[in-house]
């Protein structure tokens, strides 16, 4: 299985799960399993999705049509990072190449950090609003792109947030969008029924 087969089967996949109703702790366990093994392959995003930017990218790979979960391509250029934010649902994020650091930022004046995550391929971590939700993220290489796999549990690109002055603490509403303006299109089998 190669190419946007991968893809399709790990949403049909994130599908099933949502159709469960499943919780948080469900989603968070169960969906980076699902994740972990499609970042296990790196032969499935297509070029669009994967082209870096004077910033950081983010790109729509799917959107649930109940907006349950969407998945998305975050493409770090050399050094790229994110401002201090959060996210407000459930997110994992898996490593497809390169690596990321994840830093989480606990609230305060200043703003502390706490836990660091350093992603290489395959590997996933979870954020949560009821555990880690605020944090800043850049590419772990000066020097390269990084690319990694994010799942939320809704449309995050529509979804109000927030990003947080690190010296300050305070918070400034935003809704990050997505640099696409389509996605890959994943439902045309004929290339594969072709055969």
């Amino acid at each position: 299985m190669s190419g946007l087969i991968r893809l399709r089967s790990f949403i049909q996949a994130m599908t099933r799960l949502a159709d469960t109703g499943t919780d948080e702790r469900r989603w968070l366990d169960e969906g980076a399993d699902l994740l972990r093994g499609l970042v296990a392959q790196d032969d499935w995003l297509p070029a669009e999705m994967a082209e870096a930017g004077p910033t950081y990218r983010q790109y729509l790979l799917h959107c649930d049509p109940a907006e349950r979960f969407c998945v998305v391509s975050f493409v770090w250029g050399p050094g790229q990072r994110t401002p201090v934010h959060n996210h407000t649902v459930w997110g994992l994020v898996g490593m497809l190449r390169g690596e990321e650091v994840s830093t989480e930022m606990r609230p305060g004046a200043p703003m502390r950090p706490g836990q660091v995550d350093r992603l290489r391929p395959g590997e996933v971590v979870a954020v949560s609003a009821d555990t880690y939700d605020i944090h800043v993220v850049e590419n772990a290489f000066a020097d390269r792109v990084s690319i990694s796999i994010h799942c939320y549990g809704g449309n995050i690109g529509a979804i109000p947030r927030s990003v947080f002055d690190p010296t300050t603490g305070a918070a400034r509403p935003f809704t990050s969008g997505y640099h696409n303006r389509a996605v890959p299109n994943l439902w045309d089998r004929s290339r594969e029924l072709a055969a």
